[in-house]
């Protein structure tokens, strides 16, 4: 797999992220692209039943996104530390590595209730 270093904009913001072979074009179509990136990436010291509400919010805005499959692919791929992508927050990418049995995309999806409806 080709991988490099892009600039990817999000709301007036510019973040460095590694690239993968694939385009990038399914950015583009995402239901987040222009979006506030508050929803997705939390802000300094949030926690608790705030965190989980910015991340509900984040979920249900990935449920509607016809790239979803994509972008939670990306960020597996490589490795995004930060924020909720494909519909998955930073906490269940760090399960889905730590457990490998859960590798079947299906089945991470059913382990965080992200299976599309």
């Amino acid at each position: 797999m080709r991988k490099g270093r892009q600039l990817f904009p999000l709301e007036g913001h510019t973040r460095e992220v590694t690239a993968t072979s694939d385009s990038g074009e399914w950015r583009e179509r995402a239901v987040c692209c222009g979006a506030d990136v508050s929803v997705f990436f939390s802000p300094e010291g949030e926690r608790g039943h705030a965190r989980d509400r910015r991340e509900a919010q984040a979920r249900q805005v990935c449920q509607l996104c016809p790239v979803l499959a994509q972008c939670r692919d990306h960020a597996l791929t490589v490795g995004e530390p930060h924020g909720v992508w494909g519909g998955m927050t930073e906490g269940d990418r760090r399960k889905h590595v730590m457990h490998p049995h859960t590798a079947n995309v299906t089945a991470c999806q059913s382990n965080c209730s992200l299976a599309p409806r």
